[in-house]
């Protein structure tokens, strides 16, 4: 029976994984993803910024936004919301090329007071996968790195 991208086994040759462990609780993570004036400040690499379009964050939602990168360029994005679960897990899928769904998880450490955070991405086919993760693997750490400037803009 095949699977469907939300509940898919782990398949590391079809996946890109990224984690890091954050100085804040989860709910305030899931802050930073679920309102949109935060998000478009952190999301993307280094040097990129965003425009909003639409942002539906319901299950089934669209999210419409342009990236603008530093080399003048604009990244046209639809991604949809397959699972929230707040303050625990989301499920995106990257619907334009490249196609990908990724999977947010958000677990407490530190008796609470930290967020391990793993995003994880797959993709149809292990060769798209090994296209994409020679720069989303850094542009993820960027990100991540976004994501906590943000954080620590934040009480």
């Amino acid at each position: 029976m095949a699977h469907s991208p939300i509940d898919a086994p782990h398949e590391p040759a079809l996946e890109i994984l990224s984690q890091r462990e954050l100085a804040w609780p989860r709910a305030q993570v899931w802050d930073a993803y679920a309102q949109p004036e935060r998000l478009a400040r952190w999301w993307g690499p280094a040097g990129f910024s965003n425009r909003f379009a639409s942002f539906d964050f319901r299950v089934g939602g669209d999210w419409h936004f342009t990236m603008h990168g530093p080399d003048g360029k604009d990244y046209a994005n639809h991604v949809r919301f397959l699972v929230l679960e707040p303050p625990a897990r989301l499920v995106l899928e990257h619907v334009n090329a490249p196609h990908f769904v990724a999977h947010v998880e958000l677990a407490p450490t530190a008796g609470g007071a930290h967020t391990r955070l793993q995003f994880r991405m797959r993709f149809e086919t292990a060769a798209l996968r090994d296209a994409v993760a020679v720069y989303a693997l850094p542009a993820n750490e960027q990100n991540f790195d976004r994501l906590q400037a943000e954080l620590a803009r934040s009480p």
